[in-house]
């Protein structure tokens, strides 16, 4: 892979595949470029490999197969300590749950993983970060004492405060009501535009996916198509046809 493809791609996945004891192939040479910027969902129906490819793409799985390189470093190629500490620095998470720490301030939860690296936080970034997710007068509170909707902007800004390469979110609205997922969902399409960031997204949701700039479809371990602009009613009907094919 040259120098110039590295730096044209936030994510590169080459020839992926993931097989699992058994012979299970939860992922079948998958190859896909994520350019800076980017927002990205992916779908498909439930043991279609979405997760997997998530996995393997974070650092969190290892492919049987392939090559993942993330803001041009081949993860395959690093040891576990070393990919502990890209997934720290390079990559951020955004999932259903928050995980947050309970004990800890919400600005102590956003900064943590700087806290993690060994290093200090940047004040202005961290400012900017609260001010962005609607957070800067809530800092000193605890998760506890914020709504569900806050606690989810408090973890989308611990995602993006190590500035990474790309940011992963696992059904991030999955445990939102409607109208508070809508203002994730634009809080995340902003945070892309606005400052340039990279997010992949897995959900079952079509009206979730339908947000993203672009939306892959899985089947069987493989990218079967991508889909710009659809709407969530086309996105419902694409996934349904997959049963027929």
């Amino acid at each position: 892979m040259t120098t110039a493809v590295r730096q044209a791609t936030a994510l590169t996945m080459t020839h992926v595949s993931k097989v699992h004891p058994g012979g299970v192939r939860a992922l079948d040479d998958v190859s896909l470029a994520v350019r800076p910027g980017a927002f990205l969902a992916v779908m498909g129906p439930s043991g279609s490999g979405k997760s997997t490819l998530m996995h393997c793409a974070a650092g969190l799985d290892t492919p049987t197969a392939g090559t993942v390189l993330v803001g041009g470093t081949e993860i395959g190629r690093l040891d576990e300590t070393r990919r502990t500490e890209l997934r720290r620095e390079r990559i951020g998470f955004v999932f259903q749950a928050y995980n947050l720490v309970p004990s800890l301030s919400v600005e102590d939860n956003i900064a943590l993983p700087l806290r993690l690296a060994g290093r200090r936080a940047d004040r202005a970034w961290l400012a900017e970060l609260a001010g962005r997710v609607g957070l800067s007068g809530l800092l000193a509170r605890r998760p506890a004492e914020l709504s569900g909707g806050q606690q989810q902007r408090a973890a989308i800004a611990r995602a993006l405060v190590t500035r990474p390469a790309v940011v992963f979110a696992d059904e991030p609205t999955g445990a939102l009501d409607l109208r508070t997922a809508h203002a994730v969902l634009d809080l995340l399409r902003d945070l892309v535009d606005g400052l340039g960031q990279t997010v992949l997204m897995v959900t079952h949701d079509p009206a979730v996916a339908a947000r993203a700039h672009g939306v892959l479809v899985m089947a069987d371990g493989r990218i079967v198509d991508t889909l710009t602009g659809a709407t969530a009613a086309e996105l419902a009907h694409r996934i349904t046809t997959l049963e027929t094919e």
